[in-house]
């Protein structure tokens, strides 16, 4: 099975595309390079374990793949049952009793739509609850990757343990950006809110109509969130691959 993943733009992520097209973030016109933006990341420490990786002899042994089945199945697994949770915002029917995933990560409940007014702390607390499944879920997904691809030969070895120093290494500054998301969203909701000033202020209640820009914001939440997924998932679709271009086995 191959593994799926939203396409995202030349220039950048979809995540920051989505921030600049609302006007929430600078373009990428003045963007560093990569190797400049990496060093302002890197302190000493971090620079000494990223050389060890990178000068690291590749091992001469390589354990059998089949200990490590299933890696690109999971990764769909994960992904699809992330998405199911984002795009989930408690408007559905909920009648049969039937679990929303099998066999899937553990990802935040969905909240019922009329909990989700004009009072936009109810969207922050949905926001970093998925963002927190992300997480949760992505983590032990990547080193399962990682421990499959490093089984292919020991080139690929070598490029699972770059893998793991760079996730320790900006692991700790991804989770502080992408912490700042549910503000700048704040910011987007009370755009919207204040481009329509004729609509009520309070909260929707059960029964009665969200205001007309509320349909809006859901829809633009879920897209961040979306986006901000395909950007957690990057560096595991990247190992898959590599994988998947070894010239004598795949991962599987």
């Amino acid at each position: 099975m191959q593994p799926t993943l939203s396409p995202t733009d030349l220039n950048g992520s979809s995540l920051v595309g989505l921030l600049a097209q609302w006007s929430l973030v600078d373009g990428p016109a003045a963007k560093p390079s990569f190797v400049e933006g990496l060093s302002q990341w890197l302190g000493w420490t971090h620079a000494i374990d990223l050389s060890a990786a990178l000068n690291a002899a590749a091992p001469g042994a390589v354990p059998a793949l089949s200990a490590r089945p299933g890696a690109a199945a999971e990764f769909n697994r994960v992904r699809a049952a992330l998405v199911r949770a984002i795009e989930d915002d408690g408007s559905a029917p909920r009648g049969g009793g039937q679990p929303r995933t099998r066999a899937g990560p553990a990802v935040a409940a969905p909240v019922a739509t009329e909990d989700l007014g004009t009072d936009f702390s109810a969207h922050r607390q949905r926001c970093i609850r998925l963002q927190q499944s992300m997480e949760s879920a992505i983590a032990p997904l990547r080193a399962k990757v990682r421990a499959s691809v490093a089984a292919l030969s020991p080139q690929l070895s070598q490029l699972a343990a770059l893998d793991a120093v760079m996730a320790d290494v900006l692991g700790e500054r991804e989770q502080a950006l992408l912490g700042t998301l549910p503000s700048v969203l704040q910011k987007h909701f009370d755009r919207l809110q204040r481009a329509a000033p004729s609509e009520p202020g309070a909260p929707a209640t059960a029964g009665s109509a969200p205001p007309a820009w509320l349909p809006r914001f859901r829809q633009d939440m879920q897209r961040l969130l979306l986006a901000e997924l395909d950007l957690r998932l990057q560096p595991v679709l990247g190992l898959l691959e590599a994988g998947a271009a070894h010239p004598s086995t795949k991962v599987s």
